[in-house]
């Protein structure tokens, strides 16, 4: 390119101090006056667009792209101070400027950079589908140029350069690079509000590996955004890429503080200060994914009744061998994160939990102890001072780490002690929480602790039934776990009625399913109450009858809550059947011993 006339070194000049103050001294300007360097620079700029104005050299072409290389840093000066219609109008005389020559190496990167600028601009007006436009036709824009020409374009900021000072074509394809990545990064957010989840989550996989591919990221933000983006694998129940997605956040996570590039950063890190919470979220990530693993596990070895069933077991062990050698030949066609600097240790931390189902107590085990470690790690940032709804979902994620785990205990002695450990851990801070502010959590937690006595209970009742003869201890403990059980589904209830204490006559949808089970599990509870006192006995289960009777009454006066409770419903049935006749039965024989 010809120079612009003898004051050209001046214009270039200006131009280096308005991307200075921009880019630098910005991040200095006091609150009073956050926009102090934005302006300088504007005015700046607007000089250089004057000069240029006037300048007679370097050809048609070659003003054309300088001039939209200003109106570019002045579109994003603008939106940059919050003045989006003014932003708007400098971007598209830009991309107007370049329109004839976007795929001319010259102006392939600004016209990308222009587009995504609009791409933004629209996002923060949220219109998200004007914005998918813009983007995706940069990113349309990069696919063509590519294929077309490939070579490593100039860099906008090469424009206002001496021919001494251009950059090499190492550094041009590593600023077009990261202009791309930027396009794609853009699109997984847009595609995230449109709801286009798989989309979303394919483009936010190839941003991050490009990321790390052209040292273009800092480590937390990188970190967040897989540990974030395995969660969508978990949902896929994509156990191998969740885990991928994880090892890589630990790994890159703990290099936060030696940023290998911070020029070439896209996020600005967060303060050293957020670390902990930050580690504290990825290992809440970790948690979910041994939870999830597990409770996937569990649904594919479970038989009709909720065991673990034996042949199931054996079938699935049978078929484990063939199913890794696909999922290895699987893993090798995946979109891996990963240079060779840092796979040695996403591998190794990889190696720590199994990313296939687990088929038994031992190997159950042992992703439940990698679970329960990230529980203790999550539980140091959010403890209950500060942060008692996280603190409580970490703790209510421990108790169902030692659910799931009960599953695979063969052992009913085992099995109950685990769930005690969740009865140890739940009660205190139940006991602890006000209901006035903490309703939800209340009744969350109400709920599982009446489920998990009532599973206790019906541990118990199998250990008992092996027995010659029930002992009184057995007998006690029978008992006691049935009241426990009853006492927190009466208050899981009791927290449904008004202020007058009255129960509501038709349930809304969200409460409708958990407060019939609780129904229909306090009617088979008193079933199970043992004790020698007949008349005692007969108050139990005319209690279990009045509980039956509502399930069934509520659902035909509202048929459409029969679909919620099928099973439930029709067990009721057939005992408002079957009780009145027992009841009648055990009269009798009381009155013949009278």
């Amino acid at each position: 390119m010809a120079a612009a006339g003898a004051g050209w070194p001046a214009v270039c000049e200006k131009f280096r101090a308005a991307r200075t103050l921009s880019a630098v001294e910005s991040l200095k300007d006091p609150e009073t006056e956050p926009y102090r360097s934005k302006y300088s620079a504007r005015a700046l700029l607007q000089e250089v667009k004057q000069l240029l104005s006037a300048a007679e050299e370097g050809g048609e072409a070659v003003l054309a792209v300088r001039r939209a290389v200003l109106e570019y840093e002045l579109g994003v000066n603008h939106t940059d101070t919050e003045e989006l219609s003014a932003g708007e109008e400098h971007l598209q005389r830009c991309t107007q400027l370049l329109e004839p020559h976007r795929l001319s190496p010259d102006c392939v990167s600004l016209y990308i950079q222009a587009q995504n600028n609009l791409g933004i601009l629209w996002s923060q007006r949220d219109e998200i589908e004007t914005a998918q436009t813009y983007l995706e036709s940069a990113e349309a824009l990069y696919n063509q140029y590519m294929k077309e020409d490939g070579n490593p374009p100039l860099d906008p900021s090469e424009h206002f350069m001496a021919e001494e000072e251009k950059l090499t074509d190492q550094e041009r394809s590593k600023r077009f690079e990261k202009a791309y990545t930027h396009t794609l990064y853009y699109l997984a957010q847009v595609y995230q509000h449109l709801d286009m989840i798989e989309k979303a989550a394919q483009y936010c996989h190839t941003t991050l590996k490009r990321q790390l591919e052209y040292c273009g990221y800092y480590p937390v933000e990188w970190a967040r955004n897989a540990a974030t983006l395995s969660q969508y694998y978990l949902s896929k129940e994509c156990f191998m890429e969740a885990r991928h997605c994880l090892a890589a956040a630990s790994v890159i996570f703990s290099q936060a503080g030696q940023v290998p590039s911070a020029e070439d950063a896209d996020e600005t890190e967060p303060d050293q200060q957020d670390l902990p919470e930050r580690k504290a979220e990825i290992a809440r990530c970790w948690i979910k994914y041994c939870l999830n693993l597990l409770q996937s596990a569990r649904k594919l070895l479970e038989d009709n009744i909720g065991e673990l069933d034996p042949d199931r077991q054996l079938e699935l062990k049978a078929q484990r061998k063939k199913e890794e050698d696909e999922k290895e030949k699987g893993r090798k066609k995946a979109v891996l994160f990963g240079t060779s600097d840092i796979c040695d240790s996403v591998l190794a931390m990889e190696e720590k939990v199994s990313s296939v189902y687990p088929l038994d107590f031992q190997e159950a085990r042992e992703v439940f102890l990698v679970g329960q470690n990230y529980v203790q790690e999550a539980k140091e940032f959010f403890q209950v001072d500060g942060y008692v709804t996280d603190h409580i979902e970490i703790v209510q994620d421990h108790s169902a780490l030692f659910k799931v785990l009960a599953f695979f205990e063969e052992d009913y002695e085992r099995r109950c002690k685990m769930h005690k450990r969740r009865i140890d851990m739940l009660e205190p801070i139940y006991a602890d929480l006000n209901p006035q502010y903490y309703l939800l959590i209340c009744r969350q937690l109400q709920c599982e602790l009446a489920d998990t006595y009532y599973e206790m209970m019906d541990l118990k009742v199998a250990i008992g039934n092996r027995l010659e003869k029930l002992d009184s201890h057995t007998v006690k403990k029978i008992n006691s776990l049935a009241q426990f059980a009853i006492k927190y589904y009466e208050l899981f209830l009791d927290s449904l009625r008004n202020p007058d204490k009255v129960f509501p006559e038709k349930l809304e949808e969200d409460v409708l399913r958990p407060a019939m089970v609780a129904k229909f599990h306090i009617a088979r509870l008193y079933g199970k109450l043992i004790t020698s006192d007949s008349k005692k006995q007969l108050e139990n289960m005319q209690t279990s009858l009045e509980y039956y009777t509502f399930l069934v009454d509520y659902c035909e006066k509202y048929p459409d809550a029969v679909s919620a409770i099928e099973t439930e419903l029709e067990l009721s049935k057939e005992m408002v059947n079957l009780l009145p006749a027992s009841m009648e039965r055990l009269r009798a024989k009381v009155s013949s011993f009278a």
